[in-house]
């Protein structure tokens, strides 16, 4: 999968005209389902991880450097419950923690002027965590994540509804791994690569 993304994001960049004419913005709030495809190789009490999907706002800034092409700024911020499962020593809640994602992609845009525009997308991301928060009277003292940097894609379409308002859908696949460490001793390497399903509304400037 991050092979696929690497190529598809070089080939979006390799294929994108020089960026000399002005372009349009397009601001979205969109509602998003963030799911996690976790998995986890923990050492040394072996077992898995389950983080909890959550559903939040978010804030996408697009800037058309032509009328086919254009650059989306992802904001926002994603709070999950995690646990270690199936561990040596059972099931271990390890709390919650705030993932802050943003991502940058090169989209493509495939009827920039139709009701209904569709378009593609690849890109990069850069996950910092933080508001770690292990449960109430649990006996583990710390837990560390550290920065994640990978590769995004996404799809989606723009439905014009009147003047420069639009419907948006989008979904995304976004690259994040992350090795946490449990108490300075257990080492949990966590690769938790959501799918983000969202929808919301735009207008365009």
């Amino acid at each position: 999968m991050k092979r696929m993304l690497l190529g598809a994001a070089a080939a979006l960049i390799l294929a994108a005209p020089a960026m000399a004419e002005q372009g349009d913005w397009l601001v979205r709030l969109r509602a998003i389902n963030v799911v996690p495809n976790e998995e986890a190789t923990i050492t040394p009490i072996g077992g898995d991880v389950d983080i909890d999907t959550s559903v939040v706002p978010e804030l996408d800034i697009t800037y058309f450097v032509q009328d086919n092409w254009a650059l989306e700024l992802i904001l926002g911020v994603t709070p999950h419950d995690v646990m270690a499962v199936d561990t040596a020593a059972g099931d271990i809640d390890l709390g919650d923690v705030t993932l802050l994602p943003p991502t940058l992609t090169l989209q493509y845009h495939f009827n920039p002027e139709g009701q209904y525009r569709p378009y593609v997308g690849a890109g990069v991301n850069y996950t910092h965590f933080f508001n770690e928060d292990l449960p109430s009277g649990s006996a583990l003292s710390t837990i560390d994540y550290d920065a994640s940097f990978g590769l995004a894609a996404q799809a989606g379409i723009d439905i014009a509804l009147q003047d420069e308002w639009f419907l948006n859908l989008d979904v995304k696949y976004i690259d994040i791994d992350t090795d946490v460490v449990i108490d300075g001793a257990v080492n949990a390497d966590v690769q938790i690569d959501p799918v983000v399903f969202g929808v919301g509304f735009g207008r365009r400037f």
